[in-house]
């Protein structure tokens, strides 16, 4: 109509997110092999591609030789959930807060005691101020929610113990599957501490001898999508 100003039409821009990535440009389920589906998850076919999953996301991530890498259901939220640290599992930690978009004082950090902390803010955007704030001669673990992180930035692989992200979030993959990295000193952790509360039976990395390291070779805690790994590899 005559006088009426067109609104601008502003090129494409990726966006912040706060859930699920977005599936790389062309993707197309046609393109996933599904030649395992169907199978038993504990064919050995299909352990060995669950294997083959960890490798590849070992090698692009750049995780250390001698850590341990094993899938976890309920994504990065079945992985660690820091919440759970202070409402659930009665261990009174002390909790270093910030404002809004801000992160907190890492001076107050105890190198002894065990750290508990997400290396970026999903919805804030805050993210940690690097890493030598961490100890290396640091006696407690630090566990890092990662999901946020991994695959968007590098991770000071020396400083952490324990790494978790989901597939979702890092690479736009399915929901319901995620990932902790394990480096020796966490592995060496799930040997010796025995919890003194009952885990559930799809959180339990541990067996009656420690670590149960058949999970890092491709071994499932529960039944996961075989779909959901095709679209992560």
């Amino acid at each position: 109509m005559s006088g009426v100003r067109k609104p601008e039409v502003k090129p494409a821009r990726p966006w912040f997110s706060a859930g699920p990535t977005a599936k790389r440009p062309g993707w197309a389920i046609e393109a996933l092999p599904t030649g395992l589906l169907g199978r038993g998850i504990r064919a050995p076919e299909v352990v060995a591609r669950f294997a083959e999953g960890l490798a590849l996301t070992r090698t692009v991530l750049e995780v250390p030789d001698d850590w341990a890498l094993v899938y976890v259901p309920g994504s990065d939220t079945g992985a660690v959930e820091a919440t759970d640290v202070r409402d659930h599992l009665g261990l009174e930690p002390e909790i270093l807060e910030a404002p809004w978009g801000r992160f907190p004082d890492v001076g107050r950090v105890d190198p002894k005691a065990d750290l508990v902390f997400p290396w970026n803010g999903t919805t804030s955007g805050v993210c940690a101020p690097g890493a030598d704030w961490i100890a290396t001669d640091r006696e407690g673990l630090v566990i890092c929610d990662a999901t946020s992180a991994a695959f968007a930035m590098a991770l000071p692989w020396d400083r952490l113990d324990v790494v978790t992200f989901s597939f979702q979030k890092a690479l736009g993959g399915e929901a319901g599957l995620g990932v902790a990295a394990l480096s020796p000193r966490a592995v060496a952790r799930l040997d010796s501490y025995v919890p003194t509360r009952p885990v559930p039976k799809v959180l339990r990395l541990r067996n009656d001898k420690g670590f149960d390291r058949a999970l890092a070779t491709g071994s499932m805690i529960n039944t996961f999508s075989v779909l959901t790994l095709e679209d992560w590899i």
